[in-house]
């Protein structure tokens, strides 16, 4: 039966000019469901709410509580936002927040406002140490188990879980602490936005097939290496100078921006300026004539014509003297040209296209480049990027390092150069100190950008031992993580718009999480409203 017999029967079909438009769905919003170019049944079922036999063996990432922590991510918070005046900061003008609290509630609160605006996330999570537990207040038992609507649970799993998610010692339980904000960071993403996570050797392997899982192996950028510490630290039978940052994509495409090379030289000249030399051909073997017909035709060069810069006059067609060349040839197949035939070729030519002889008397086609800026290496290893740099900026801000192993502001900036543009919006869910939101207000004082940052810490308590607890002693702030953050911000935007004399944003709003109004039962058994007092007409708005 025909397309055409089929339509007149009253059926619809789906359009393919673009591939199969389920299996575009599926890769674009449940990504995890496919699996070496196949679907995964038992991750659909999964996604559809059906039951799902965890007895099955399959490839992919498998943890205990995995199920736990999907329902954890559709779970509905029952949080709500509380201005808070006195730490907020400029608090009529300025488009920066900072959300004091657990951010698995405060990225769903967010998700309802700023579902697919994010440009940039980065984050540096809790790694999986010897620390005895998650500060974290995610919990489970049997309680949780009937909310999140989970039954059949042996006194066996139910231990096994308990334990999954009270220690930091185990990877199940990092695993299923990170897997619910992941998948609500996915959500926030914008369609061209990109997640760096900061992670060490701990977890490095279990978070990349858990980031494949969640973003989708086809949308990951690099598993990049951040030198942040070029001595080495010297135990373990290796000295260890680095850690990582793990890049994804919302979607496939993973162009990052460009970045300005210093002192940049060039070998030849012309009217307009410097410029180098690069091959037109595609060197990459997989873009061949078999799938880029359109990219492979013959370029005719003139070999007795050169100009000072010794580049040949070049045709599209075939002329008296001129001499055809062709996209050579790799690995036995026949490469293909950068740009098509009727596209950028025809009006360039003889302006920014040329032909070239080669090192072996034959000819190339060649264009102009006179970029001034490169793509960032896999490696990341600059002096400024190493945490000793972390430190300088706490020591400057705050007479003395207040926060242990601060990341580095020119890391943050280099993430911030290559994810984002002058307006975009940038979160860092788990904000520690606040070299982020110091980032953001640097860099919008170089460049004149607007950008905007959401940061979300929760209110770690801090050790009496520590010099950060005494800076809040005395300064009169709460002995918590998050009165550094504040404190960082406020400083740092001083520093910035006093070295600059820039008019940038350096406020940001200041909201708590506490607990929203809600149904409960009476002595009678009757329902009444819970209504919290603490929360004005504007929080609620």
């Amino acid at each position: 039966m025909t397309k055409e017999e089929f339509i007149q029967q009253g059926f619809n079909v789906i359009k393919e000019e673009k591939g199969n438009a389920l299996l575009s769905f599926l890769q674009q919003n449940y990504p995890s469901v496919i699996k070496d170019d196949e679907i995964n049944l038992t991750e659909l079922k999964s996604a559809a709410g059906l039951p799902v036999d965890d007895k099955v063996n399959g490839y992919g990432l498998n943890f205990i509580g995995r199920n736990v922590a999907k329902a954890k991510y559709a779970q509905k918070t029952d949080k709500a936002l509380k201005i808070n005046n006195a730490f907020s900061r400029d608090f009529d003008k300025t488009q920066n927040m900072v959300i004091k609290g657990d951010n698995l509630d405060a990225l769903k609160l967010l998700k309802s406002h700023y579902s697919g605006q994010i440009k940039c996330i980065y984050i540096d999570p809790p790694y999986n140490t010897d620390s005895e537990s998650f500060v974290y207040p995610d919990k489970f038992n049997k309680e949780e188990a009937e909310v999140l609507g989970l039954a059949n649970i042996t006194e066996t799993d139910m231990e096994r879980l308990e334990f999954s998610f009270k220690s930091k010692k185990s990877h199940n339980g990092w695993l299923s602490f990170m897997y619910p904000r992941l998948m609500l960071a996915r959500d926030l993403l914008s369609d061209d936005g990109v997640i760096f996570i900061s992670i060490d050797d701990n977890e490095q392997a279990n978070l990349k097939l858990l980031c494949d899982d969640i973003f989708g192996e086809n949308n990951f950028v690099s598993n990049s290496i951040l030198v942040n510490n070029r001595g080495g630290r010297d135990y373990g039978g290796i000295a260890k100078q680095h850690e990582y940052i793990l890049i994804y994509a919302k979607s496939g495409e993973d162009e990052l921006n460009l970045i300005e090379e210093q002192d940049k030289k060039f070998q030849y000249e012309d009217e307009i300026g410097g410029f180098n030399l690069m091959e037109l051909r595609n060197r990459n073997v997989k873009f061949n004539d078999k799938n880029r017909p359109n990219l492979c035709y013959p370029f005719f060069v003139n070999p007795n014509n050169k100009d000072k810069n010794s580049l040949l006059e070049i045709a599209l067609e075939a002329k008296d003297g001129f001499i055809e060349v062709m996209p050579a040839k790799s690995q036995g197949i026949q490469t293909v040209w950068r740009w098509g035939k009727e596209e950028k070729s025809r009006q360039n030519l003889n302006k920014e296209i040329f032909g070239k002889e080669n090192q072996n008397g034959g000819y190339m086609v060649v264009q102009k480049y006179r970029k001034t800026t490169k793509m960032q290496r896999s490696i990341w290893d600059d002096k400024e990027f190493v945490n000793e740099r972390g430190t300088e900026a706490l020591k400057e801000l705050f007479g003395e390092s207040s926060f242990p192993y601060p990341k580095s502001v020119f890391t943050i900036k280099r993430v911030l150069e290559l994810a984002t543009s002058k307006t975009s919006t940038i979160l860092d869910f788990f904000a520690g100190s606040g070299t982020t939101g110091h980032a953001v207000m640097e860099l919008n004082a170089e460049d004149g950008g607007n950008r905007k940052f959401i940061l979300c810490q929760i209110d770690e308590p801090i050790k009496e031992d520590k010099p950060a607890y005494k800076f809040c002693e005395d300064n009169h702030l709460p002995p918590v993580i998050s009165s550094i953050t504040c404190e960082r911000l406020n400083r740092a935007g001083n520093k910035i718009k006093a070295e600059t004399g820039k008019d940038i944003d350096i406020g940001y709003k200041v909201f708590d999480l506490t607990q929203s109004p809600h149904l409960t039962l009476n002595a009678d058994n009757q329902a009444e409203l819970f209504d919290n007092k603490e929360l004005t007409p504007l929080d609620r708005i």
